[in-house]
């Protein structure tokens, strides 16, 4: 059986998803990566509720023009500042899968920067 990126992806996320999930108090830092855009949401997995989130689409990354990974660390910025507005410090990261490079770790490094703790 031939497995497609797609796939190998979806695999990764569920083997982590069975480990990790997040509260109130420390919610879960998913991240997705579309071929142009990034966005991350803080989700409490206890209730099913997106606490806050964030996009490249916002209009004052999108409108800013610079790499995807420039706007990865946009974004990074932007939901640290969102979190501890809601008054959540720590969060558990979760990539979905994604490998831990480019622009991923970019948003990371940028919200660890900003603020938060995971």
């Amino acid at each position: 059986m031939a497995f497609s990126k797609l796939n190998r992806r979806l695999k990764i996320k569920r083997r982590v998803r069975k480990k990790i999930s997040g509260t109130a108090e420390k919610p879960r830092m998913s991240v997705f990566r579309s071929n142009k855009q990034i966005s991350v949401q803080l989700i409490d997995d206890k209730t099913g509720r997106t606490l806050a989130a964030a996009s490249s689409l916002v209009k004052e990354i999108a409108s800013h023009s610079g790499t995807k990974s420039e706007k990865a660390a946009m974004v990074g910025k932007l939901i640290a500042e969102r979190a501890l507005k809601a008054g959540i410090q720590q969060v558990v990261f979760d990539r979905n899968g994604y490998l831990y490079h480019g622009r991923v770790k970019q948003l990371a490094e940028a919200a660890r920067e900003a603020g938060l703790k995971f």
